[in-house]
């Protein structure tokens, strides 16, 4: 079967766009073939700084025919009709079509044929399309013809298209196509500087030994293989390991058609600089590889990768280099120095100066509210109250600060560094860098407690502020990453073991932003908080309220109305957090539907014990006993529901009446539940669900033989009434545990 070759040679391809751009040539080729008819065996597409190309193995040769009948007007329709049939079919007379009869009557049938393009037809036809509708991120125009406006757009000026379709056992052809004044041809180039001549190719095969002969190595894989054990045998050689980076490695090799790797050094005064900045320098500006004793200590050496067998043996690419990283580097102790020479302390008054978000203030004001919040967290993470206090005021600082204003990635690892030269307690210190964590599901979770009062603040502020704002993720969006601030602060709760209760945490702080609004000084917004703060924790919303109103007249209508407001966004956020809390379970073998039937239970925002929950239903339900009870769960459900559209919702809740009940069965379950209601109460009150669970497990016989011999809709209305008051307190105490009605399966 033939083969396609394709490259689309240009002056550069920049390497943040590469993979992306290697994905979309395949992807838009194979496709536009697929939908053409012409099905293929297999495609690889490559990349190179200066090349995009494209092999597709296994095309026939030509598409298959068509053939189509198409049904056109009745016999004796009008003229017009009947011209309009011959030109849509291809027909030059009537008398070319037959005439079929129907149940509605005589018409015109036409029978058209079309034999099928080659290949090279169909390819030479998709091309230019594809070429002029590449989706680049960024592209240009170039030469005399880019003000037309028609002009071919690439990436960089567009050199050379090779194109050539054969099969192995022929010698293949070239598909002609032109676009934006380039023709195709069987052309290409080797590399920039060491071969920059033209090359003939016939096939994939003598492609890619003829470009590695060029000194191009096409695959982009393989370039960075190169890379690796070159510059580990390199650092191995000098006693030294390279400091992996694997996101480097991907954007070196896409800089590079013939890697050459090449070691260089740098003045050891340096290292007393952290190694982080080191690294950031180097990687940074120079898109060069760290090195590090076999104790992790970082050493006075780097890896560079050079596009060129340079033949001095690289010597003045290595000088030049060493040059720039001594420049950098001077740069990075410069910022160090001057950094250090200025308190933490000193630098929070400029986060004034700092726009966080135009509705939610500057970063001072943030620092402000995520200090408060942390203040009031402490106690519950263990953390000592002005550590924590502490911690969240100096959180930012390094925002303004030399060094992260050159290197924005070192945002709280140089402020930790900071605070240990200034001789902040190590406590506070750790929580400057660690207030950031998890940043991704694979980064850990900050441990210590005043770490986790910050990190907690920090996330609870954010997500708290922006649903103040109503910006709050749609769909694939989400700008502010909440989403990532849900799981982190899930996260920490659980990996933590803490016992928080977040809708009253979010309530709490819920109401820093809807009294803000009509406050006339903070001091007001502190007060009413403050005296919230006492009761909100362990008391209903309403009771909140009226207790704070009639201790003082601060808190007038308005700030009722804010509380209301604050509790209802906090009602919103764990709805949030509940989504995110089953993508977290979700990724440790939970059900979502087990999640969904715990948080179903009115109060539920202890993180932890609902996954405690979650998990001791899903072991319940795994078992016989669960999935029998869950079957006699759903049917007394249906009952009541049933019964319930008739006589009123609430109409079975009262107590029976055990003088009602007649039928050893219904005694039976009666007796079995009033034991078990109150065993399910006590157990789950004392967080023991596995022992709530088991207590239910005992329901499972009376429940079916209840259901087996026992008739609910009785004639005697009297029993009716009892028997459906029992379902309703079968269904009211499994509910104390989980609602049964929300287990899918």
């Amino acid at each position: 079967m033939p083969d396609l070759l394709l490259e689309l040679f240009s002056e550069e391809i920049p390497a943040r766009m590469q993979a992306a751009a290697c994905s979309d040539l395949k992807r838009l080729v194979t496709d536009a073939l697929v939908a053409a008819g012409l099905l293929y065996e297999g495609a690889e597409a490559f990349v190179t700084p200066r090349r995009l190309a494209l092999q597709v193995a296994g095309l026939p040769p030509r598409q298959p025919d068509t053939h189509e009948e198409r049904r056109g007007p009745r016999v004796g329709a009008p003229e017009a009709a009947i011209a309009g049939f011959l030109k849509s079919a291809g027909l030059s007379s009537i008398a070319e079509a037959k005439v079929v009869e129907d149940k509605k009557g005589a018409s015109y049938v036409a029978h058209i044929h079309r034999p099928g393009l080659s290949t090279p037809e169909v390819i030479a036809g998709l091309m230019p399309g594809l070429i002029r509708g590449f989706p680049w991120p960024k592209s240009m125009r170039w030469g005399r013809t880019s003000s037309e406006p028609d002009t071919l757009r690439w990436v960089r000026p567009l050199v050379s298209i090779l194109c050539v379709f054969g099969a192995e056992t022929e010698d293949p052809e070239i598909v002609r196509f032109a676009v934006g004044g380039i023709a195709s041809g069987d052309e290409t180039r080797g590399h920039r500087f060491m071969a920059p001549a033209p090359i003939r190719v016939r096939r994939f095969d003598d492609y890619v030994p003829a470009l590695e002969a060029a000194k191009v190595v096409l695959d982009a894989g393989r370039r960075a293989d190169i890379i690796r054990h070159d510059a580990r045998d390199l650092a191995f050689a000098a006693g030294l390991e390279v400091v992996e980076d694997d996101a480097l490695l991907a954007e070196v090799s896409g800089l590079v058609e013939w890697p050459v790797v090449m070691m260089g050094r740098f003045d050891p005064a340096f290292l007393r600089i952290p190694p982080e900045v080191i690294r950031a320098t180097i990687r940074a500006n120079q898109k060069c590889f760290v090195t590090r004793r076999p104790g992790g200590a970082l050493a006075d050496s780097f890896v560079l990768v050079s596009n060129i067998l340079a033949s001095d043996g690289g010597a003045a690419i290595v000088a030049g280099n060493e040059r720039v990283v001594r420049a950098r580097l001077s740069d990075a102790r410069f910022f160090w120095d001057a950094d250090l020479g200025v308190k933490l302390a000193d630098r929070v008054p400029r986060l004034d100066n700092i726009v966080f978000h135009e509705k939610l203030g500057t970063q001072g004001d943030r620092v402000r509210r995520i200090a408060a919040l942390a203040r009031d967290l402490a106690p519950q993470v263990g953390a000592p109250v002005a550590d924590a206090e502490r911690a969240a005021l100096l959180a930012k600082a390094d925002l303004v600060s030399e060094m992260v204003g050159e290197f924005p990635e070192l945002q709280g690892l140089m402020g930790r560094y900071y605070a240990a030269a200034q001789g902040e307690a190590p406590a506070v210190a750790a929580a400057l860098e660690d207030h950031y964590r998890p940043q991704g599901p694979s980064d850990r979770v900050p441990t210590e407690p005043v770490s986790i009062a910050v990190a907690l603040a920090d996330k609870l502020d954010t997500l708290i502020g922006f649903w103040a704002i109503d910006e709050k993720p749609t769909g694939s969006k989400d700008p502010f990453a909440l989403r990532r601030a849900a799981l982190g602060t899930i996260r920490i709760v659980i990996e933590n073991g803490l016992r928080l209760r977040l809708r009253h945490e979010l309530t709490l702080h819920g109401l820093v932003f809807t009294t803000l609004a009509f406050a006339d000084e903070d001091r007001r917004v502190v007060e009413a908080r403050e005296l919230l703060s006492r009761y909100i924790r362990d008391a209903a919303l309403n009771a909140t309220i009226a207790i704070a109103t009639d201790l003082s007249p601060t808190l007038d209508a308005r700030w009722i109305e804010a509380a209301e407001i604050a509790h209802r966004r906090a009602v919103e956020l764990m709805a949030f957090f509940a989504d995110r809390l089953k993508v977290y379970l979700r990724d440790k073998g939970a059900r979502h539907d087990l999640i969904d039937a715990v948080f179903a239970l009115p109060g539920q925002d202890d993180l932890v014990l609902i996954v405690r929950r979650v998990e001791a239903l899903g072991r319940f339900l795994d078992t016989e006993d669960g999935r029998n009870l869950l079957a006699g769960y759903r049917r007394a459900a249906n009952i009541l529901k049933a019964e319930e559209k008739r006589d009123g919702a609430g109409a079975f809740d009262a107590f029976h009446d055990a003088s009602l009940l007649v039928d050893a069965e219904e005694c039976d379950l009666a007796h079995v539940l009033s034991r078990v209601e109150g065993e399910v109460a006590e157990r789950a009150g004392a967080e023991d669900f596995e022992g709530a669970m088991r207590s239910l497990a005992s329901l499972r016989t009376p429940v079916d033989s209840f259901f087996e011999r026992v008739m609910v809709n009785a004639d005697d209305p009297a029993l009716r009434l009892n028997r459906l008051r029992l379902l309703a307190a079968l269904r009211r105490t499994m509910q104390a545990v989980a609602d049964f009605g929300r287990v899918s399966g």
